[in-house]
């Protein structure tokens, strides 16, 4: 049975470096082969994990939409046969991890049609992986949209700032009103700093939310992400690292 985990939070807390460290992790533990969705469209979670930049779906929705104009789609086949194809021709494969990117957001124009598709083409896709990670744009856009399957985790990543730790709360009440079974959602405090001061600690105590790991900030991270170098590199003994190693271990145990 695939297990997907989604990962969202503001802007500028790690969320990429999360996930591929967790992506690491797997691997690291032969878990079984992991699809990674890029749904940021900043989309750089090819770079952290070393991997080429893949065709973007909002690429091929751009050339669906231009081609249902034009009278090219419908006749030899379906657009949801269509969709299909160039996801699967989209998808970068690597020896242990696949990836899509979702690319910028939509345009104008209603794409509820599309989104329905792909959600059933990803849905396939993903049924051959044990493992399903999604680095979020900060809105969660694909996953209120419903782009993507139902989540089996769902990590919150904020820095150690009233600010992020907000946007965390509005994003976890925003997960309860969406047409999406989340069964478990966790705190992931990234990026901390010495002591946590009182008042963030007891707005993070307000949220409800088991946090299921502090990541102390990493220089060697640090490092690695301003060289663009992916994230597989670090060493072993780099806090974050085995901060991670101890996020995935709960993960899977909640799983």
């Amino acid at each position: 049975m695939t297990i997907t985990i989604a990962l969202a939070g503001k802007g500028g807390t790690g969320k990429t470096t999360v996930a591929a460290l967790m992506i690491r992790s797997l691997v690291r533990r032969n878990e079984g082969p992991i699809l990674a969705i890029d749904a940021d469209p900043a989309a750089n979670l090819h770079m952290a994990l070393g991997m080429p930049m893949p065709s973007t779906v909002g690429e091929i929705r751009e050339k669906m939409a231009a081609m249902n104009i034009s009278g090219g789609l419908g006749v030899t086949m379906s657009r949801q046969d269509y969709l299909d194809l160039e996801v699967r021709m989209a998808l970068e494969e690597g020896q242990e991890i696949d990836l899509i990117a979702m690319g910028r957001p939509e345009g104008p124009g209603c794409y509820c049609a599309f989104n329905n598709m792909l959600r059933q083409v990803i849905d396939s896709m993903s049924q051959p992986y044990k493992f399903v990670i999604m680095d979020n744009e900060a809105g969660m856009e694909h996953i209120s949209r419903r782009t993507t399957r139902d989540v089996d985790v769902l990590l919150l990543i904020t820095d150690p700032t009233l600010r992020g730790v907000r946007t965390a709360a509005d994003m976890a009440t925003l997960s309860d009103t969406l047409d999406v079974n989340i069964k478990r959602k966790f705190l992931v405090v990234n990026r901390v700093m010495g002591e946590i001061p009182e008042p963030l600690q007891k707005a993070i105590d307000a949220l409800g939310l088991d946090v299921i790991v502090h990541i102390k900030s990493d220089e060697n991270v640090n490092r690695l992400d301003a060289l663009g170098e992916p994230l597989a590199t670090l060493d072993k003994d780099s806090a974050a690292y085995q901060a991670v190693e101890e996020m995935t271990t709960r993960v899977l145990g909640s799983s």
